[in-house]
This record gives structure tokens, sequence and C-alpha cells, in this order.
């Protein structure tokens, strides 16, 4: 059976629950506010979801767990103090010959780019344990299966906000996009560099001492500017509302699990799960800490997982079989169960990578649990301005794109109920 076939006036049963996500996003922006991770306002709108989903589900619980908020950005201010240490030891080294500071400005460039490759590449918590700990949180409501359990389903969203990033508020991609590409040309450029200046100190001590080298100093010496201009990238004091981002995707599916309460609908062998997690913005460790938690527990049967991010731009639905800025492959089987449920609710949705960042189905698909995963969102990838800005707000929504997500996750529900992963 089909989500549109499964309630009289489906279409007005839809837009229903639209309109309940369209209210409690305005009401915990109202009421709560910004929600960076581990803060008081997290906690109270992890709360104020647990609460909702108590409407609606047999089991509702909030986990508890530790991480270090400052941590995941905490390597831009660390990069651009290392990468400016490390071009002035190239400078002085190169105009006083002495070939001992080559070494210095090389360790302190393959420095910065572990914590990079680590911390932003790779969402690992390297700088974690240097760092103050906060208390973030989880909430998660079952709505168990009338009969035996066969399979699971997990529809998650973030519950937590951003810091805003300065030059995607000022100038969009135009002036975000120079910025991070200039500064990791510049990481590059000092370590090869460097490598260069080593190398030929030991095979050609006069090419040190040539303009070509003095030129790559002077070259090497002006990405600092680069590297301070980065330094703004972000401004603690302003968390942003987070409305699209991503609130949508927590009271998306919430609202799902309301769909089926409110009408009585109760799988015979589906488990469905609605997820909330804190720390997303962090580097997805609500995600991580769920899986640590719950990944052996959510073994016994078929499970599946699907990440609502960011539901606002209708032109830019798709299905994520890539994450983490190319690195992660998502489920393919998830992917498609995705994409068969679009083609029921009449939208052809094509998969994309996510080439800048990742959503919380990459810490899934990296978990080592047998949980499978993938990801949907609507949003214009460039990005778009409201992106980790100000102008996330609860009056930026766009109701139409929340409407054509639930529909898509309904019925790729109720196709996973009929049919589980053999689409």
């Amino acid at each position: 059976m089909k989500a549109s076939e499964s309630v009289k006036n489906y279409q007005s049963e839809r837009r229903m629950y639209t309109n309940y996500a369209a209210r409690a996003i305005k009401k915990v922006c109202r009421e709560i506010g910004p929600r960076f991770s581990g803060t008081e306002q997290e906690k109270k709108g992890i709360e104020f979801m647990a609460e909702e989903l108590k409407t609606c589900c047999d089991d509702v619980n909030i986990d508890s767990y530790t991480v270090s908020p400052k941590a995941f950005l905490g390597w831009i201010p660390l990069s651009v103090t290392l990468m400016t240490v490390a071009a002035v030891l190239f400078f002085v080294g190169q105009f006083l010959v002495i070939p001992a500071l080559f070494f210095g400005s090389v360790a302190l460039a393959v420095i910065c780019l572990f914590f990079i490759i680590t911390e932003f590449l790779f969402y690992k918590e390297t700088l974690d344990p240097f760092l103050p700990k906060k208390t973030s949180h989880n909430a998660y409501g079952v709505r168990k299966a009338s009969g035996e359990t066969k399979r699971r389903i997990i529809f998650c969203g973030h519950a937590d906000s951003s810091m805003e990033w300065r030059f995607t508020y000022y100038g969009g991609p135009k002036l975000l996009i120079p910025v991070i590409g200039g500064s990791f040309v510049g990481v590059i450029f000092s370590t090869v560099c460097s490598i260069i200046a080593i190398v030929m100190s030991f095979v050609n001590s006069d090419f040190t001492a040539s303009l070509a080298m003095d030129i790559l100093s002077y070259i090497n010496l002006g990405f600092v500017v680069v590297f301070l201009v980065a330094l703004l990238f972000y401004d603690k004091r302003r968390i942003v509302e987070g409305a699209n981002d991503n609130l949508t995707g927590c009271f998306a599916s919430i609202g799902i699990l309301k769909f089926l309460q409110d009408n009585d609908i109760r799988f015979e062998n589906t488990e469905v799960i609605a997820l909330c997690t804190g720390s997303e913005e962090i580097g997805l460790r609500g995600a991580k800490d769920f899986c640590e938690k719950h990944g052996k527990e959510f073994s016994d049967v078929e499970t599946v997982f699907v990440a609502l991010d960011t539901l606002r731009d209708y032109d830019y639905m798709a299905i994520y079989n890539k994450d983490m800025t190319g690195t992660v492959k998502n489920d393919a089987e998830v992917c498609k169960l995705l994409k068969e449920g679009a083609k029921i609710a009449g939208y052809d949705v094509p998969y994309e990578s996510i080439f800048f960042g990742a959503s919380d189905a990459a810490a899934v698909s990296k978990s080592g649990t047998s949980i499978k995963a993938a990801a949907f969102a609507a949003m214009d990838p460039a990005p778009a301005r409201y992106y980790h800005t100000r102008l996330d707000t609860h009056e930026n929504l766009d109701l139409k794109t929340i409407e054509a997500s639930m529909d898509i996750c309904l019925e790729t529900l109720f196709l996973y109920d009929e049919k589980g992963l053999n689409v």
C-alpha cells in the first residue's frame, strides 16, 4: 500500500503535518532560540522534541554524552597560527640562509595539514581531548510494530545550530569559496616550498640563495594575509536560529510518526523511529554517540537510517549517496529505496555527493554497525546565503519543500514496510 492510499484526503493530511512542522520550528526559534552544542538551549530543544515524540511513540529516550564544542572548528585558528609562523620561518630561513628553519616551516605545515585532514575531512576527534567539555543530548522515539519486528527505519534530524559563517553571510559562495580555496592553496604552497628548499639545500646550496627562492619566500609570506582573513571565518558570539538547518529535519521526522499515530497506522513488522541528534554541527558527535550506544541493539533486524537535513530549496532536493566531502559512500540500497519512494510520490530526485561537509548519515555509514544509511536534503549546495547565517530563521521556511520532503519520506516508509530493501 502507498502512503497516499493509506488515508482519505492524503494531500490535506500531508499539508497538516507540514504546517505542524512549521509551527513547531517557529515555537523553538521564538521560545528557545539558537542551540549551539552543549548549551542549555540545545538541551531545551531536545527536551521539547522528546515531549513531542511522547505524543506518537511507545518509548521515548534522551541520551547524554560528552563533547568538546570548540574542537571541530578549532583547527582554523590553530592552523592560522601554525601557517603564519611557518611562513615567517621560511622567509627568515631564506634571507639568512639557515636551512634548519626550512625544517621548522615544513614541520608546522605538516602538523597543520594533519589537523585539517583529521578534523575537517574525516571528522576525527583530534583536538577534543585538549579542549573544555560540555554535555550534549540526543532524543529518540520508537513506534513499535504490532507483531514481530522484522525491520526498522530511523528518520533523523539534528537539533543543534551553528555559529555564523561570516563569509557566507556577507558574500555567499562568491566570497566563501575564494577564502577557503585560497587558504588551502596557501597551506599546500607553503608545504611544497619548504620541501623544495630542504631538498635543494642538500642538492644545490646556490639554489636556496637564488632569485627564484626569494620570489617564493615573498609569495609564501603574502599568504599570511589570506590566513589572517580566514581567521574571521566564524563568529562564535552569534549562533544562528537553524530553522532550516536543521529543525526542518527534526520536525519532519517527528511529523511522520504523528501522521502514523493520528491515523492509527501501525505496521505489523516494521518499527519506526524518529531521532533528533545534538552536536551535528561540531562533527556529527550526536550520531556517533547514537551508533556507539545503540548500534549493537539495533543489529537484531535490518535497520535503515535516513538523515533529513535542511529541507528548504525545492529545486535542490537530492539523495546523497556520497558524504563527508565525498569520502564516504552511503548505502546503495537505502539510496535506491529513497529514489523509488520519491518516484511513487511523483518526484525524480537525483543522487548527489556532499562535496563540502557531511550529514549524520556519514557517521552511521562509518560506524561499523550493520545499520544502513543515506541522506536526503533540499539545499542549494553553492551554498545558499542562509546556510549557517542569521538568515536561517523561522521566517525563511519553504512549506512547499517541507511538504514534498515529507511526502517522499512517507512513501519511502510505506514502500520499505511492504518490500524492505528489495525495491
